[in-house]
């Protein structure tokens, strides 16, 4: 839990290999969603048995993600010449995207805490990373 928020964190071995960065990434962020969209659909009917206090309530999920091209990728309804050679396997939450289920929001480097154990980094980048990650 994060501020009272469902929250997944996971470090896997992709069993494929990206051509790119922007591959890698969208690949990463479509094994997130096939984790995060059930729990979705659950709160979803959930909400239809049980009335909120709000009956006109949506549920709704953010996703944040470092490569703007990644992001472009997910949000883009048509294949372009450079992703068509993405497996079809990895779109399927493009459609949650489109119709505003998911949310994918940008996050700078200065702010991924996760990159302090996955990148070599300078002290500065390194001495404030390490703060975010202690709560200082």
């Amino acid at each position: 839990m994060n501020d009272g928020c469902h929250t997944t964190l996971s470090s896997k071995l992709q069993m494929e290999i990206a051509f790119s960065t922007t591959e890698a990434e969208y690949i990463a962020l479509s094994q997130e969603m096939h984790e995060s969209l059930p729990f979705l659909t659950l709160m979803q009917e959930i909400g239809r048995v049980i009335k909120f206090f709000n009956p006109k309530s949506k549920f709704h999920c953010k996703v944040i993600q470092g490569t703007m091209s990644c992001i472009k990728v997910a949000e883009s309804p048509k294949f372009k010449p450079h992703t068509k050679h993405i497996a079809i396997k990895y779109h399927y939450f493009c459609k949650h995207v489109l119709d505003g289920t998911v949310t994918i929001l940008y996050i700078d480097t200065k702010q991924q805490i996760a990159d302090i154990f996955t990148k070599p980094l300078d002290e500065s980048l390194f001495n404030h990373l390490h703060k975010m990650l202690m709560g200082w």
